[in-house]
């Protein structure tokens, strides 16, 4: 219970590192962010108009990777309960887009409205999991797609023991030096290693009601990409 309190309250943590995010994002993950999302727009159809949906969309950079690469995109929408990250979103996007306050686990749009879902480093912030797969579910049309870009840890063990090191003791202080906030990314590294990846997430989706569901391993495996559809 009081690891899903600390999720539930963590849109604060992230309104207090807005501003230096997207900067600390980018040195932590030696740009490897940037390459991720372009890998997740890929897995975006191009042959149809899409509405698109964008959770957990902090400063828009998943939309605006997706904007420039998906011509087809007739509506996008990101969603984020972080207001201070939505102002410095809104001003990225230019107008291009609709910026909502909202949590993934009530989705404030209705039933079979939305082609694609994307979500990106956020479903491990989601205090229940399993609620907000289901709001996906819901807003997705029929043969609607999920793209699901999170944090993972690498199977191979000597990767993993270089990697682990960094994670728990590199990571966060770099990241409170860039953000002002040391407990951000220790919690960051907290949620990372207590986050069900892999296999165990690919059967939550299944749980939940999602089919063709794959796990796409980035880089060593410390992100995982994770795609599934809703029947026809």
């Amino acid at each position: 219970m009081e690891n899903r309190f600390r999720k539930a309250e963590s849109w604060k943590m992230f309104n207090r590192i807005a501003r230096r995010y997207d900067a600390a994002n980018r040195l932590l993950s030696a740009g490897q962010d940037v390459i991720w999302r372009r890998k997740c727009a890929r897995e975006v159809p191009g042959d149809r108009p899409l509405t698109v949906l964008d959770l957990a969309t902090g400063t828009a950079d998943v939309l605006k990777t997706l904007l420039r690469r998906r011509r087809n995109i007739r509506v996008a929408v990101g969603l984020d309960p972080a207001k201070e990250m939505l102002a410095i979103a809104r001003r990225k996007l230019a107008g291009n887009g609709s910026l909502l306050n909202g949590d993934a686990q009530c989705i404030a749009l209705r039933d079979h409205s939305v082609d694609i879902v994307c979500m990106a480093f956020g479903i491990r912030n989601v205090a229940n999991v399993e609620k907000a797969l289901r709001e996906m579910l819901r807003v997705l049309v029929a043969g609607g797609k999920l793209l699901i870009l999170e944090f993972s840890l690498p199977q191979n063990s000597a990767i993993r023991k270089i990697y682990l090191c960094y994670f728990r003791h590199v990571l966060p202080v770099i990241g409170g030096l860039i953000a002002g906030d040391h407990g951000a990314y220790s919690y960051l590294n907290r949620t990372v290693e207590e986050f069900p990846a892999g296999e165990a997430f690919c059967a939550r989706l299944q749980l939940a009601g999602f089919t063709r569901i794959k796990a796409h391993s980035l880089t060593f495996g410390i992100a995982t990409l994770y795609s599934a559809e809703t029947r026809p």
